[in-house]
């Protein structure tokens, strides 16, 4: 089966999970776009150009450790205080985070970070 094919199987199958997928990619981007209009690409490249593997390697250590924070904000919440609520930001603003850190790593290892 080709891609267009599972795709097409998928979406009649499933029409409004893949629909609501498709929203909530929507909102990441706009989150990603918030977030770097806030931050600018310094935050991910550290400052570096990110044209070495050095450099490169260093961004990816530091979006392991943001994540790993997020992480240990979802084992925190729900697995030890058994909740979906908490005082400052919900789990599901950290599964955000952590979904559009991993998309920016892809970012940094294709080349395409700030450019």
């Amino acid at each position: 089966m080709s891609i267009d094919e599972i795709v097409k199987t998928i979406e009649t199958q499933y029409p409004a999970t893949c629909a609501e997928f498709k929203k909530i990619q929507q909102e990441h981007y706009l989150t990603f776009c918030k977030k770097q209009f806030d931050y600018g690409p310094g935050n991910i490249s550290l400052g570096s150009s990110l044209n070495t593997a050095e450099e490169r390697k260093a961004s990816i250590s530091a979006i392991v450790v943001r994540l790993n924070d997020k992480l240990q904000r979802l084992i925190n919440l729900v697995l030890r205080k058994n909740s979906l609520e908490s005082a400052n930001e919900s789990v599901f603003d950290a599964f955000l985070d952590a979904s559009v850190y991993s998309i920016i790593a892809e970012i940094v290892n294709r080349g395409k970070w700030a450019k």
